[in-house]
């Protein structure tokens, strides 16, 4: 096991925010589970993760944090730094999914999805970045979707875009951290339909009637999406996979991380675009002469 790290999980009251939190606090860190409605909706997840640090002598604690209210972040952050005198690792984990046609999704609700899905990155990172980079270390890990680059179904396109544009400050957020010693590595799980509530609270378009317009001809399709999706993931597969890739890679020594690791069961694809991309991205950089932003661990 690597050294006693500070992580902070962002969206940890259930899936897998909570599934890692938990791995991570087992594996000796000391963790901070972020989530909002501490004192009321999600009091319960508050204190199952501290009965969980009695009983079996670990250190998981839930924290409030809004990823959507700046002041709440800035606050959680303050409050770790206070307790621990240091920050090290931020896991950006909090998203929302909706399903519907993308038609009958108002502009406002797309704002509110790339709101929680990228914005809350940026709001985190503005309030930790300061820590991570006055220390000269720390790990990022950002939690994407396969959907990004591989094959995915219709009827989700809000949240895959907004996972999509997540990816890409990920990116461009690892080039410009380097120089700071703080390394970035993007955890791509699959399409997990167990294990997390993804689907089952995932969130439908306000214009229902234009919704309705789709129903003849795609509402079956739709509404057994889900089952198709679980229909090709493999037996014996678990949403704690997740969380283990999370704590292998929090365990590895700072710089020969991994840039972009896969944890796809149903292997739609995206592991292998993403070894293309990821290499003319390394290219590029060394084209371009700046290939000193670029970890080993940048492609394969």
């Amino acid at each position: 096991m690597s050294e006693k790290q500070v992580i902070v999980i962002t969206g940890a009251s259930s899936g897998f925010g909570n599934l890692a939190a938990r791995a991570l606090a087992r594996a000796g860190h000391v963790v901070y589970a972020g989530m909002r409605a501490t004192a009321d909706r999600n009091a319960p997840h508050v204190e199952e993760l501290t009965e969980l640090s009695r009983a079996e002598g670990i250190d998981v604690r839930g924290i409030e944090m809004d990823v959507q209210d700046q002041g709440s972040v800035d606050a959680a952050v303050e409050r770790i730094v206070a307790e621990q005198g240091r920050l090290d690792v931020v896991v950006h984990n909090a998203g929302h999914m909706v399903l519907g046609p993308t038609e009958a999704f108002t502009p406002e609700q797309l704002a509110q999805v790339y709101d929680v899905n990228v914005l809350s990155t940026q709001r985190v990172n503005r309030a930790a970045l300061p820590v991570l980079r006055k220390q000269g270390s720390g790990l990022m890990v950002w939690v994407g979707s396969s959907s990004t680059r591989g094959g995915h179904p219709p009827f989700l396109a809000p949240y895959f875009a907004a996972k999509a544009g997540m990816d890409a400050l990920a990116e461009s957020y690892a080039a410009e951290l380097i120089k700071f010693g703080i390394d970035t590595v993007i955890v791509v799980p699959g399409a997990y339909t167990s294990g997390t509530n993804h689907f089952a609270h995932s969130g439908s378009p306000a214009d229902t009637e234009r919704a309705a317009e789709y129903d003849e001809r795609y509402g079956a399709l739709r509404d057994s999406m889900a089952q198709a999706l679980a229909d090709i993931f493999p037996a014996g597969r678990t949403a704690d996979e997740v969380a283990d890739a999370i704590v292998d890679v929090v365990d590895l020594p700072a710089g020969r991380r991994p840039f972009r690791v896969h944890v796809d069961p149903s292997k739609d694809g995206s592991e292998v675009v993403s070894v293309v991309a990821d290499r003319i991205r390394a290219e590029f950089y060394h084209r371009i002469g700046i290939q000193e932003l670029l970890t080993d661990g940048a492609a394969l």
